[in-house]
């Protein structure tokens, strides 16, 4: 049988005057699995900040396997045998490339969580939860929407967009990086930040980080892109996920968002990105002189092949229908199969859709959710006693 988990907030027997320790150690009692949900989260927390570490461990098996292959062929192609498949990969390198992916961490933890909770609950327990109480509507509609955003049409849609406006500042370096710091984050609040996140980082990646900017002004920029985007789904009600949580039950709609929280957050991003590049105004100057002296790295030239105009339009068509039943996955799942159909039958206007990145990020955010749900029995009494959480610390410490 399917059992109600987890527990009630409000069924459990502390009250308001009991102590932060005193309410969490009242909760383990009533509900052990609380603590074991917990620690397996925190060990996804740590394997997170060891994924480079994997990394480097899988690199050097893959390179320990590639020397054994050249004692058995002279040639190391991937494919020395000619029967037109690839020789044999390290299997203990790929799995630890797997390991060492940073959104595969939560998911992969997620599995141990199902175990357990199998072993402690049973097999209708996790049917339960899973059904019932984990909402994935948003991985799979991130999915959709990344994979989708990240199509040549609608890349070369968004760069001809972003190269108007640059061309405001004769399509120069700086000029590319505000417009798509500005305008890449404010797009988010009508194509849904995921869908802003994936053709802001594409375009940065093509027409800022291809210039090898320096390190510090790399980790900066990609910072001020999550910040800028966090912010600028704040337009509208429907496309940043904390803001679509309360929209409906508080009454917010588009013009409310707009008036008390979007032109805010228009100030906050342009505030922001400009003290960003007063800050790096010289590394813009070297940039500039590098290209002049290496034009190979000048990513303004070409587009590549032209791409119809119909086909872009049925393409963006294809997002809109895909943010309109956002919250209905058979629907946008469904229109993402006509999706695919259509990207195929335009094969030759189209580059090959990898859909590796959007299925790792939508990965993670089910590993997130899924691990999240059984959270709320230590977040919402540290929530509440936030005066108390330095005291929380330190008596977890000792």
């Amino acid at each position: 049988p399917q059992i109600a988990f987890p527990n009630a907030l409000e069924s459990y027997a502390d009250t308001s005057e009991s102590t932060l320790m005193e309410t969490l150690k009242v909760r383990i009692a009533a509900e052990p699995f609380n603590l074991v949900a917990s620690v397996i989260f925190v060990m996804a927390i740590i394997h997170t900040f060891l994924t480079a570490r994997i990394r480097h461990m899988a690199h050097e098996v893959e390179e320990q396997h590639a020397a054994h292959l050249k004692t058995r062929y002279r040639d190391p192609a991937t494919d020395n045998d000619g029967d037109g498949r690839p020789d044999e990969v390290s299997f203990k390198g790929q799995m630890l490339h797997f390991l060492g992916e940073v959104e595969a961490v939560f998911g992969i933890w997620a599995i141990v969580l199902m175990v357990a909770l199998t072993v402690e609950k049973g097999w209708g327990t996790v049917i339960g939860y899973i059904d019932h109480r984990v909402n994935y509507t948003e991985p799979m509609f991130v999915v959709v929407i990344m994979a989708m955003a990240s199509s040549r049409p609608v890349l070369r849609f968004a760069r001809q967009l972003m190269a108007g406006i640059a061309s405001i500042g004769n399509q120069s370096i700086a000029a590319w990086w505000l417009s798509i710091l500005i305008v890449g984050p404010v797009l988010g609040s009508f194509i849904t930040e995921p869908a802003a996140m994936t053709i802001s980082a594409l375009l940065l990646a093509r027409q800022f980080y291809e210039l090898k900017p320096s390190p510090k002004f790399a980790y900066a920029t990609i910072g001020l892109l999550f910040v800028n985007i966090s912010v600028g789904g704040t337009f509208t009600h429907f496309a940043a996920p904390p803001v679509l949580m309360v929209a409906g039950p508080w009454g917010w709609d588009m013009a409310y968002m707009f008036t008390n929280f979007g032109w805010k957050a228009l100030i906050g991003i342009l505030i922001a990105t400009a003290i960003y590049f007063f800050m790096f105004r010289d590394e813009f100057a070297a940039m500039e002189a590098r290209l002049k002296t290496d034009p190979t790295m000048d990513s303004k030239s070409s587009d590549g092949p032209n791409v119809p105009v119909w086909i872009t339009f049925v393409q963006l068509l294809f997002m809109a229908w895909t943010v309109f039943v956002a919250h209905h996955p058979a629907m946008f799942v469904g229109g993402f199969l006509f999706f695919l159909a259509f990207a195929q039958a335009t094969a030759h206007h189209q580059d090959k859709i990898d859909l590796k990145p959007p299925l790792l990020v939508g990965f993670f955010l089910a590993g997130l959710v899924t691990h999240g749900g059984l959270q709320g029995w230590w977040i919402e009494p540290v929530l509440t006693r936030l005066g108390e959480i330095p005291l929380f610390i330190g008596a977890t410490a000792l």
